[in-house]
């Protein structure tokens, strides 16, 4: 109810009678509104938990002390994403991609690369037919689901840059016809340090593209033992179903468990965690290059899949701090000075690590 108006009436005027006060609403408490909170994400699936297990069990009866990389490569698949594996020649990085697609039952396909080594020895080129007087495309190795890019830093980088649409678009173009690559894709390339003769450095943009940077170690002496144990008993590498490696999943629980990933819940305080780890690296002395925005969401992709294979359905920091060396080691880059002076991609990540502050 509006309140009476007061005209402007002269003061010797009687005043005009008030009208009589009309009830007032009576106030009630404001109720209460109703409010949706987000369901709890279901936890992870431990048949799907129990088949990637599976897949590590298997890999092991083939590869010798290299169950972080196994782990890591299964982290890639959940991901979608692609893998640079480093290490000096005979520490078993092809085996141990051949095993893991056995264990998963995938198409994989080794491409040897080489100086000589062309595009369309990759992609794939159009051949001329002469029954039909046509041009057919011949799909190259790239056309698979593990590609295994042996020794990729041995091929100029013209050759190089033939993966980096497979990479990122998951397809091939040829004569402005794009193809379709199967799923799941993953490229998983190889590459000796770069101080050995005959390689040429992977490109800033290309290094990006991989989800993840492993680094093979030389087996410890009593799992060297263990592995020339095994040639002693009649190992053969090239006869994995000699040695009991057999599929143990398949494409439709990696695609079941990427579901389970994506439901992985982020706090706001650890999403400020991990970008701030990310660009801490873009203001060190020794680096010339920090890591992208690309490698932030890299960095959140990899410790999601990391927390689910742990059996949580939510991130830590613990799981930043992880996924943060074998994410990030190959997207910065060392000032010159800092080299000559010693300092690592791995001190640095380790300083970063050390002075971000951690939520609580």
């Amino acid at each position: 109810m509006t309140e009476p108006a007061f005209p402007n009436q002269p003061a010797q005027q009687p005043a005009e009678p008030r009208p009589a006060p009309q009830p007032q609403p009576v106030a009630t408490a404001p109720q209460p509104v109703a409010t949706q909170t987000a369901p709890e994400p279901p936890a992870p699936s431990q048949e799907l938990r129990a088949a990637l297990a599976a897949v590590r069990t298997e890999v092991g009866k083939a590869v010798v002390g290299q169950d972080a990389a196994v782990t890591s490569l299964l982290i890639a698949l959940l991901c979608q994403g692609h893998v640079l594996l480093e290490g000096v020649p005979g520490v078993a990085k092809t085996l141990l991609v051949r095993t893991l697609a056995a264990a998963l039952r995938l198409d994989t396909k080794r491409v040897q690369f080489t100086p000589d080594l062309m595009p369309g020895d990759v992609t794939g080129s159009l051949v001329y037919d002469a029954r039909t007087a046509e041009f057919s495309f011949r799909e190259g190795p790239v056309f698979t689901n593990l590609v295994l890019a042996d020794e990729i830093n041995r091929t100029p980088p013209k050759t190089q840059a033939s993966l980096l649409e497979a990479m990122e678009e998951r397809q091939v173009s040829v004569d402005g016809k794009p193809r379709p690559l199967p799923d799941p894709f993953l490229v998983i390339a190889t590459q000796n340090p770069v101080e050995y003769e005959g390689t040429y450095s992977l490109p800033e943009a290309q290094l990006d593209r991989f989800l993840l940077k492993l680094v093979l170690p030389l087996p410890e002496r009593e799992q060297e033992i263990e592995v020339l144990a095994r040639h002693a008993a009649g190992f053969d590498p090239r006869n994995l179903a000699a040695a009991g490696v057999t599929p143990v999943a398949d494409a439709t629980i990696l695609e079941r468990a990427r579901v389970e990933v994506a439901r992985v819940q982020v706090s706001r305080e650890v999403l400020g965690y991990a970008v701030d780890v990310c660009r801490a690296t873009r203001f060190s002395p020794s680096l010339s290059l920090g890591v992208s925005p690309r490698g932030a969401t890299a960095l959140l992709r990899t410790a999601r899949a990391w927390a689910w294979l742990s059996g949580r359905s939510f991130v830590t920091p613990d799981d930043i701090k992880a996924l943060a060396h074998p994410t990030l080691r190959h997207r910065v880059q060392l000032r010159a000075e800092a080299e000559l002076e010693g300092v690592t991609a791995e001190g640095v990540l380790d300083t970063v690590l050390a002075s971000v502050p951690v939520p609580r």
